[in-house]
């Protein structure tokens, strides 16, 4: 995967720095796995805005993923590699030997015409998925399940990936991309791999415009605002606004926020790493 950077043949495209899709086979989404996608504009059933900075962008279709993997002891084929307007990473369009298509989030590397499998017994080869009590200690993996059967919740992000570091019992311990270190379930799913589009983070969007296209709306910074209508607002000339802090006064710069009931704090070997 690779950026490019363009000609600033205008003033959007001086510092634009954007991603090269060698990896992507065809610009033709499967219509079978298509959804309509509503968007809310950050409103809630009331008209009010309850989240600031959304609305507008382009009109999108929901792509249908395969996070279960429960399709065991069936080979599939790769049969295209395809943008997802959704998400970071990109997503693999796999022809099952039973005539059955589904979407599934693509692993780096991973090639059209390459066959893809899940359940037990399975090799741990790049797009397989198995249960984490098969999986050898080291392997880098993505797509985690949290709760059997529930599908991938953990490393669907572009370029990301966690590494399996040990098994407690009934239990694996797995180190996340985030640097946290926590048990899972070894009857939960992990698919092998890191997930595509590495570089995503590279981009850069060069102009407000491309910002709004993905429904993004001007933000407007606290210590510009009113005292009124910000924590960090008012004062005179360019204030610095005080201790940083969000709109509803919550503080930033590394206030605690976490539920210290949360039953999974249990599981957590070590927090994530602080920056």
């Amino acid at each position: 995967m690779a950026v490019k950077k363009f000609k600033p043949v205008t003033p959007g495209t001086r510092y634009r720095i954007g991603n090269t899709f060698q990896e992507v086979t065809t610009d033709s989404p499967e219509k079978s796995l298509l959804a309509p996608m509503k968007k809310s504009g950050g409103r809630n059933k009331s008209g009010k805005m309850t989240v600031r900075n959304r609305g507008g962008g382009h009109k999108r279709r929901y792509r249908v993923i395969d996070f279960k993997r429960d399709k065991e002891g069936v080979p599939g084929k790769v049969k295209q590699i395809e943008y997802d307007p959704n998400r970071s990473a990109f997503i693999a369009l796999i022809y099952y030997a039973d005539g059955e298509k589904r979407y599934i989030i693509a692993p780096n590397k991973l090639q059209v015409g390459d066959t893809v499998n899940a359940g037990q017994g399975v090799s741990p080869d790049v797009g397989n998925a198995l249960y984490l009590s098969d999986i050898p200690l080291g392997a880098d993996i993505h797509a985690i399940e949290l709760s059997p059967g529930r599908g991938a919740a953990l490393a669907r992000s572009a370029g990301t990936s966690a590494t399996l570091i040990g098994k407690e019992g009934r239990f694996v311990v797995v180190k996340l991309p985030s640097g946290e270190v926590r048990r899972i379930l070894a009857a939960c799913k992990a698919t092998i791999g890191s997930t595509s589009n590495p570089d995503h983070g590279l981009q850069i969007y060069g102009k407000a415009g491309r910002r709004r296209w993905v429904g993004r709306r001007p933000r407007v910074r606290g210590v510009a605002m009113n005292p009124v209508d910000h924590p960090m607002g008012g004062g005179e000339g360019k204030a610095s606004g005080g201790h940083p802090r969000s709109r509803t006064g919550v503080m930033a710069k590394g206030q605690k926020t976490r539920n210290k009931k949360k039953t999974s704090s249990k599981l957590i070997i070590s927090k994530r790493k602080s920056k």
